[in-house]
């Protein structure tokens, strides 16, 4: 790996993402995880390194490292768990993108992986970088328990209570709770059902688990590969489960107010389906104010780390503040 100068609280007044001189050691790390052998065909090969090597924040990996550091521990320790995070997190979009999930012909400023190639090679795509991710974490983390440590984390986030579950949630929400109409303003879309906290309770139990299982996951591989305490852990599980929240507010206040062009997706899209979402159910004002609150719960957990809680500091303020 690449040695880099890494920036201090100090030094990073000019960095309000907090993990901007992380990037370039993420992406010499996934280049060369993107290595997959001779065995692999080549027009899969193409498919999973358009995914994950595609332009992107890297904000999944950069937890993982920034958990790391915010215990104690040394950023090259837990790049594997960045590596096979951002591959789960590359095969999610691959198949949320498809035709039979969010239908999308944008990701990340270009084509969607199934645009790009064909439905069939997204598919396989997505279905091997799954199985690269823990291969990676099992070849990559030379302790025995905590691979199996790293392994089971991830699985877990990945699956059927919680990445994979939420996304299924997700599309069977879909015209359930919100019915948009054509006359309605952006601060008043329509709410059928009745019963705002209900589905404001569905809408949470959704996000904790399609987006934030993941951001949860990120920061306890942090924790996980950098010998982090049980303090530690309690702390960045309820960052994690506050930043993952507000991350997807922000999100949907996006898809409403933000140009495709800025975006690098197609928005607006959630209202068109009947999808449920934060400004749906409490307005563009109730929203923003909802977001501004999870920011600041988040910002009192990290407290415990001191002075080494910096990055995560600014990455919460990022998450409030980030324009696409």
């Amino acid at each position: 790996m690449t040695s880099a100068t890494l920036l201090t609280s100090k030094s990073a007044e000019n960095d309000p993402t907090g993990f901007r001189d992380l990037q370039p050691l993420i992406e010499e790390a996934l280049a060369t995880a993107c290595d997959f052998g001779a065995g692999c065909p080549e027009r899969l090969g193409d498919a999973m390194r358009y995914a994950v090597l595609a332009p992107g924040k890297r904000l999944r990996p950069a937890l993982v490292l920034m958990a790391a550091e915010a215990c104690g521990g040394q950023i090259i320790h837990a790049m594997p768990g960045a590596v096979a995070v951002e591959m789960i997190h590359a095969y999610s979009l691959i198949h949320d993108d498809l035709p039979a999930m969010d239908d999308d012909d944008l990701r990340r400023g270009r084509p969607t992986c199934h645009i790009k190639f064909d439905e069939a090679t997204a598919i396989l795509a997505g279905d091997a970088l799954i199985a690269q991710a823990f291969t990676h974490l099992c070849e990559n983390v030379s302790d025995p328990l905590l691979a199996a440590t790293a392994v089971r984390t991830l699985a877990k986030a990945a699956g059927p209570c919680h990445l994979v579950g939420g996304q299924a949630d997700d599309l069977a929400a879909e015209n359930r709770f919100v019915e948009p109409e054509e006359s309605a303003s952006k601060d008043e879309i329509q709410i059928t059902g009745g019963d705002n906290t209900a589905a404001l309770m569905h809408l949470e139990s959704i996000h904790q688990r399609k987006t934030g299982a993941l951001i949860a996951a990120s920061l306890s591989l942090g924790a996980t590969l950098s010998g982090g305490t049980e303090q530690h852990r309690a702390a960045l599980a309820c960052f994690a489960k506050n930043v993952g929240l507000a991350f997807q507010v922000v999100d949907d206040l996006l898809d409403l107010t933000a140009d495709a062009a800025a975006m690098g997706k197609r928005t607006g899209k959630d209202a068109v389906k009947g999808k449920l979402t934060y400004p749906g159910l409490l307005g563009l004002e109730g929203a923003k104010q909802r977001a501004e609150d999870l920011t600041r719960k988040a910002q009192e957990a990290i407290k415990v780390f001191g002075k080494r809680n910096w990055r995560l500091s600014s990455l919460a303020n990022y998450v409030l503040e980030r324009q696409h």
